[in-house]
């Protein structure tokens, strides 16, 4: 019988040490987070801006309210509504602004983690890869290091635009949601046994796509943030100005039926969600003819987005940290439609995606990726689905990253880039190929990340996954991908002086350096050279 209490009373105490050793006192709010029994503890739903509805609704990230009590993080919060279902998703929400933390158990305010921030994706009209597990990662840094997802605005409100926008609310507001979250750790990190001064940013697509907007931010002014940046499939999207994103703030104003409201702006927030929710669709962009694939995004305000984003780089206004930039192999296949049949339809779409884009620009697109030779045939497709996936995913995708590894590289500043390779024999048979962010199955590891990962990462493509975490950890630890790299992995080679453009190769037991080909070198630069002239 004493022994059964004095096992309780061991049971209670450590229940106890357990709770108190995860409850977190941010100022504004505690958070009882979990201990795992596999030394991890996670914070989920984390509050880090206060809700943004009502007259807070199309507004700038303000600071969460004050609440009382001891607030429970065991669930993630809500996702942010995307542009394009009706009704709302069901977990998501307006109020959407929570944030996840993994941290090895072990940490205590003293121990100063490297910190790892990660930016999702969905063409900034989703949040398209949320509640991705940090656990993959930690293990494999040896528990040094820490993780923090978050959710960030998407769509109308996160980007709706407009004079009315600028002048009686904020524009660019799920990047500043993005700012907010780096802010958050930069005050609170420390609190969770992580380095404010040792933070890395990653992401894919539309979160590649901020890295390089936070990079640029503010004309690259370093506000000491961040210290280094992984992007994975970096996105040039076009970029419009805010007068020239007017007619997506008319056509909700009329849609919600507005237009008569002598403030639309204050009759648009003083809708319910369903009634925006029901109308947030996508149209085609000024002198398209069909709508895009994404809509709405970050524009040009002069302030936080002061010019398009390769006319920034050009002029070396961004921050200069170590960089990782990369893609794979068949960047545009998930992207383009596969019953594209003819040149005609293959350029309507780039047409759609970049209405800016000239005839002389298609005339070079339909020379290089569009002739009878270079289609192809595959299930459920038609030909010129993947020559019209190639030019676009180099396009948006694979010519800015080539860029940025340039641009860094002649900055004097530590650039790496990377080729990812490795084949699914689904994948390979469906023509989808090495798709767009794949890669972050083996970063994150398969069992960690929130959709399906092809089968292969379980099975023959199993030994990629340390070798990326390897890399990824390392990066996040030394600001270099090598020193912690996997045993057996080769060296990660630096870009060069800007004319070497050299990349790693990555593939199943076959990862090696290479040289970026002629070719496709040569079709970068003209991508490059009209980025300005197609809004990039």
């Amino acid at each position: 019988m004493i022994l059964c209490h004095l096992a309780l009373s061991t049971f209670l105490f450590n229940l106890v040490a357990s709770s108190q050793s995860s409850t977190v006192n941010l100022g504004y709010a505690r958070y009882q987070g979990q201990a795992l029994p596999d030394g991890i503890t996670q914070w989920l739903g984390i509050r880090y801006a206060a809700a943004p509805v009502g007259p807070l609704r199309f507004s700038a990230p303000q600071d969460p309210e004050t609440v009382e009590g001891v607030q429970d993080a065991s669930q993630h919060g809500p996702l942010c509504i995307p542009t394009g279902e009706y009704p709302a998703p069901a977990g998501t929400s307006e109020d959407c602004l929570f944030l996840d933390l993994y941290v090895p158990s072990a940490a205590r305010n003293a121990t100063k983690l490297p910190v790892f921030v990660w930016i999702q994706g969905g063409g900034f009209n989703q949040n398209s890869s949320p509640n991705y597990n940090g656990t993959g990662l930690i293990k494999a840094s040896e528990m040094a290091i820490l993780v923090v997802t978050f959710n960030y605005r998407v769509g109308p409100y996160g980007f709706l635009s407009g004079a009315e926008v600028s002048k009686g609310g904020s524009v660019n507001n799920g990047l500043k949601d993005q700012i907010k979250v780096l802010k958050w750790v930069k005050t609170h990190i420390s609190k969770f046994g992580g380095d404010p001064n040792h933070v890395v940013i990653g992401g894919d697509s539309a979160g590649a796509a901020s890295i390089t907007l936070l990079l640029s931010a503010y004309g690259g002014e370093d506000q000491g943030l961040f210290h280094a940046a992984a992007a994975e499939s970096q996105s040039f999207g076009p970029v419009w100005t805010i007068d020239q994103s007017q007619f997506a703030y008319n056509n909700l104003v009329i849609r919600t039926g507005c237009a008569s409201d002598p403030d639309t702006l204050a009759c648009l927030r003083s809708l319910d969600t369903a009634s925006i929710q029901r109308v947030n669709i996508n149209t085609p962009l000024p002198s398209a003819q069909t709508p895009p694939l994404y809509m709405y995004g970050p524009v040009v305000d002069g302030d936080l987005v002061p010019d398009y984003t390769y006319r920034l780089f050009q002029q070396g206004k961004f921050i200069k940290v170590p960089v990782i930039f990369g893609d794979d192999t068949d960047e545009g296949t998930i992207f383009v439609p596969k019953n594209t049949s003819t040149v005609g339809e293959a350029d309507t779409f780039i047409q759609s995606q970049f209405p800016n884009i000239r005839f002389d620009h298609l005339a070079k697109l339909n020379h290089w990726y569009l002739s009878e030779n270079q289609t192809r045939q595959f299930p459920d497709s038609k030909p010129y689905w993947r020559p019209t996936s190639n030019a676009y995913g180099e396009i948006r995708y694979i010519c800015p990253g080539i860029y940025l590894s340039s641009v860094f590289a002649s900055a004097g500043v530590n650039s790496w880039n990377y080729h990812y390779a490795v084949e699914d024999p689904a994948a390979e048979a469906s023509g989808e190929g090495v798709s767009h962010t794949v890669e972050e199955n083996a970063i994150w590891g398969p069992q960690y990340v929130s959709g399906t990962p092809p089968a292969s990462y379980f099975t023959s493509n199993a030994p990629i996954v340390p070798v990326m975490q390897g890399y990824w950890t390392s990066f996040i630890k030394f600001f270099d991908p090598n020193p912690h790299r996997y045993l057996g992995s080769p060296e990660w080679k630096t870009w060069g002086d800007g004319k070497d453009y050299r990349r790693i190769f990555i593939q199943t037991n076959n990862t090696a350096m290479e040289t970026v080909p002629m070719a496709q070198r040569e079709r970068c630069d003209y991508w490059t050279s009209i980025g300005t002239d197609l809004s990039q």
